[in-house]
């Protein structure tokens, strides 16, 4: 049976300032560091490398992770930091916030790039897309309305209520 969603892994070309935008700026905490080193025969199997290695953090915000990962074997191709949205792959990554305006230039004021200020989307929904220091898609995005069919689910009782 599939639960739900964990987590979403980001490789990046500089752990430290990567983990560091998500740590300082949304307020994610570092669950784990770890990593592995050419030869580790299971990690191989699992990514579809020959000779792989890494460093990773596991981070934790809310009811979600995200796992950021850079590979110092075999060496990563560049990314693209104006990649489009509507290219294959992953999109965006979205943080459900209160008080959009409020983050909206809390992160410009922190040197964060965005798209468009903040957009009335549907009823209820406002959001707004920046970038992270790799250039990955990070959208924020308040629901009004907390009963919305899109409102993210907080359970107090679990210890997942917004942070």
């Amino acid at each position: 049976m599939i639960r739900g969603i964990h987590h979403l892994a980001i490789a990046t070309l500089d752990l430290k300032r990567t983990a560091a935008f998500y740590v300082d700026l949304f307020g994610c905490e570092v669950i784990s560091d770890w990593g592995w080193q050419v030869g580790t025969d299971v990690a191989d199997q699992i990514t579809a490398l020959h000779d792989c290695s890494a460093h990773s953090v596991m981070l934790r915000k809310g009811n979600a992770y995200i796992e950021l990962f850079e590979y110092t074997s075999p060496e990563p191709g560049p990314g693209d930091p104006a990649r489009r949205v509507c290219d294959p792959g992953l999109t965006h990554l979205c943080f459900d916030v209160t008080d959009l305006d409020a983050e909206y230039e809390r992160l410009v004021a922190a040197g964060m790039t965005f798209h468009c200020p903040p957009q009335l989307v549907a009823p209820n929904v406002r959001t707004t897309y920046g970038r992270d220091p790799d250039g990955n898609v990070v959208e924020l995005q308040e629901v009004l309305d907390e009963t919305h069919r899109i409102a993210v689910p907080w359970l107090p009782e679990r210890g997942l209520a917004g942070e």
